[in-house]
């Protein structure tokens, strides 16, 4: 018997899209702006997060929902020790959390008393490329130790994004990594693409990132 996997495919991803849809709907009826955040494991999101939610103390209340393919909650522990509210979502071994796994997650958190609201997504550029949460920008972490290839060799996640982080140019000194090629990657999937160098070691870059959340949140509540 022969089965037609594209149309299964297109069956799967036209009903996560459509649950994604009335997420978008319930965090925009909070004006909770969203986003979700990409990266491959160790790349630094986690990071990213802590050093955001330091940045953004007294400013702005932030939530999170982490994504895992093992039950463990190390993660969004670090999240509710820095004081801010998390979620965890076991995905039993996917590579990538979906629309469903984060309407349950939005059940769990007290979105009347958030501003903005971070999916850290399973580590992976494949997967979560290809599934749409609802969340209002898609952002990348990529980090210097991993080569400034990555535009090259997993193209359908840089296309799709509205924010790319670079993270650890502290690092820059230490490994080759040649800027130039990585950006022109970049620049041919993506022209024109929000960029933030960063380092979530030393903070340099945190700032404007932050002023960037910060913009996108009061654009989403003037409305």
């Amino acid at each position: 018997m022969t089965v037609n996997r594209v149309p299964v495919v297109e069956k799967i991803l036209s009903a996560n899209d459509a649950v994604a849809g009335l997420n978008r709907k319930r965090l925009d009826q909070s004006k909770v702006f969203s986003i979700n955040l990409m990266a491959s494991p160790g790349a630094g999101k986690t990071s990213l997060i802590l050093q955001t939610i330091k940045a953004l103390s007294g400013r702005l209340n932030l939530g999170v929902i982490e994504g895992d393919t093992a039950p463990v909650t190390i993660d969004a522990d670090r999240v509710t020790d820095a004081g801010m509210p998390a979620v965890q979502i076991n995905t039993g071994g996917d590579c990538h959390l979906d629309a469903p796994m984060i309407d349950s997650g939005l059940n769990q958190l007290p979105l009347g008393n958030l501003d903005f609201l971070i999916v850290e997504n399973v580590g992976n550029l494949v997967c979560p490329a290809a599934f749409n949460l609802g969340t209002h920008a898609n952002v990348l972490v990529a980090s210097i130790p991993e080569g400034d290839d990555k535009p090259y060799k997993y193209p359908a996640i840089y296309r799709g994004l509205d924010v790319l982080i670079i993270n650890k140019i502290d690092l820059l000194p230490y490994v080759r990594f040649n800027m130039d090629y990585f950006r022109k990657g970049v620049e041919i999937l993506n022209p024109g693409l929000t960029t933030f160098a960063v380092s979530c070691t030393t903070g340099e870059g945190i700032n404007a990132w932050v002023d960037w959340l910060i913009n996108r949140t009061a654009e989403l509540k003037g409305k």
